[in-house]
């Protein structure tokens, strides 16, 4: 079986016709003669493709096509009508996201062509989804990393607002990664192979921010040489985050909502209007509210950047997602500087447990950066993250404590605690049997079947 077509369609000849014709191309197919039969067919029969007249959705066609959208998001619509909804079926694909159009009678061939391209597209849509849930499920959405329970509120709202051309103000601290946010929803949105850019308008001093926005013509200030094209002219079609944006200047920020909603902006030296297609996500390290208190951030903008808005919670208070995020940054930063780098020792974990981490995740990532570079073994050890200021009370709370995130397999649990016993008494074998009240031959045995899986890196 090819894949699943759902017809809707008040012309009966029609749909049987087409339906016999699908079934002999493959397709297990039903029938439905309007929008409201069509949607109660649809969630019991899943259909890979609908295929439907704009007439046979409702008398509000577009709205009725809404519903079915959203009760079906991941199937493509296919439009099959007539002379007089060609203007309708237009709309249904630029408002609605009807995924092709068909003027009736429907040419087989084109139709089988298009129908292979939906089924796939289809297919696709559904797998990503898969492949988000289980990216979550292990702690990963896209370039962010993290299971717990703040973090999975933060991947519900990338899920809503992705598909969406919705402006997202994103808030937290420094170093909280708002930025992965933003490319995130922008990898996850019907955008996602055009430009994404960022601006840190916090980075750019005010004399050249508008040129950096806008573009330039030759000749419109001093130094301006040539022609120059702005954020928002290279970013057309894609996503721009607009980072630190209380930073920007108030007369800038003025423009900037004229843009947004005007869609034209104007080179500086040019009145001539440049179409832009471009979705905004802003980012603050300021409560919203306060910086229009203070005058930073003026309350017009803010109200038409904060269509959705995101927070992302400090380190402090998702420390759970710590062993997640240290294993993944040495990982991926020991491919970065071709060091051998593979674990964390539990020791060194729990130093970095009992670490504040003012500066969020992006000071973790300097710390295990450091480690990694200066490591030359495969495991990190606590003293690789020397002279690193840890709290002198925190070291000595980490030496007799060992911490585990909800969910840590019991054998992990076991391993972790028999490495760290063994540390802590210094490789003394016998006095770890006894601590852990074990015989030494068990203990010899489970180090052998660490060793043996390769979940044991003697020094």
């Amino acid at each position: 079986m090819k894949g699943r077509v759902l017809i809707i369609d008040k012309d009966r000849e029609f749909s049987e016709r087409l339906r016999d014709e699908l079934r002999v191309l493959g397709y297990e197919v039903l029938a439905a003669s309007n929008s409201k039969s069509g949607i109660e067919v649809a969630q019991a029969f899943s259909p890979s493709v609908i295929i439907t007249d704009t007439f046979s959705v409702g008398p509000d066609s577009l709205s009725a096509l809404k519903e079915l959208r959203t009760n079906q998001p991941q199937t493509p619509v296919i439009i099959a009508g007539d002379q007089s909804s060609i203007e309708t079926a237009v709309r249904a694909i630029q408002e609605e996201g009807a995924y092709h159009y068909f003027q009736k009678p429907v040419d087989a061939e084109k139709l089988r062509v298009v129908l292979e391209r939906a089924v796939e597209l289809a297919e696709a849509r559904r797998e990503n989804d898969i492949l988000r849930k289980q990216l979550r499920d292990r702690g990963a959405f896209g370039e962010l990393v993290g299971n717990s329970e703040p973090m999975q509120k933060v991947y519900v709202l990338i899920e809503q607002v992705a598909s969406s051309s919705a402006s997202v103000l994103i808030t937290g601290e420094s170093g909280t990664g708002k930025e992965l946010v933003a490319r995130t929803i922008h990898n996850l949105s019907p955008r996602r192979n055009a430009p994404f850019l960022a601006i840190n308008c916090s980075a750019i001093p005010d004399t050249l921010m508008e040129s950096e926005l806008f573009g330039h013509e030759k000749g419109a200030f001093t130094g301006a040489v040539s022609r120059r094209h702005g954020c928002f002219e290279l970013a057309n079609t894609g996503t721009l985050l607009l980072d630190e944006i209380g930073e920007m200047p108030s007369l800038l920020q003025a423009k900037l909502l004229r843009v947004i909603e005007e869609r034209v902006v104007h080179r500086l030296g040019s009145r001539k209007d440049i179409p832009v297609d471009v979705r905004i996500l802003a980012a603050t390290n300021k409560d919203p509210q306060t910086a229009v208190a203070d005058g930073s951030l003026r309350e017009d903008l803010l109200y038409r950047l904060n269509v959705i808005m995101i927070h992302m919670p400090p380190l402090s208070e998702r420390i759970e997602d710590l062993p997640l995020l240290a294993q993944h940054l040495v990982t991926s930063l020991a491919a970065k500087h071709s060091r051998p780098a593979r674990f964390i020792s539990p020791a060194a974990l729990d130093a970095l447990r009992f670490h504040s981490w003012p500066g969020n995740v992006r000071e973790l990532r300097n710390v295990i950066e450091r480690a990694v570079v200066i490591c030359s073994g495969e495991q990190i050890e606590r003293h690789h993250f020397a002279p690193y200021p840890f709290d002198e009370r925190q070291r000595q709370r980490a030496e007799d404590t060992v911490t585990f995130p909800v969910g840590t397999p019991l054998e992990e649990i076991e391993r972790q605690m028999i490495l760290r016993t063994l540390e802590k008494t210094g490789n003394n074998k016998t006095k770890a049997a006894d601590l852990l009240e074990i015989s030494l031959k068990t203990l010899h045995n489970k180090l052998n079947s660490y060793r043996a899986r390769g979940l044991l890196h003697d020094k």
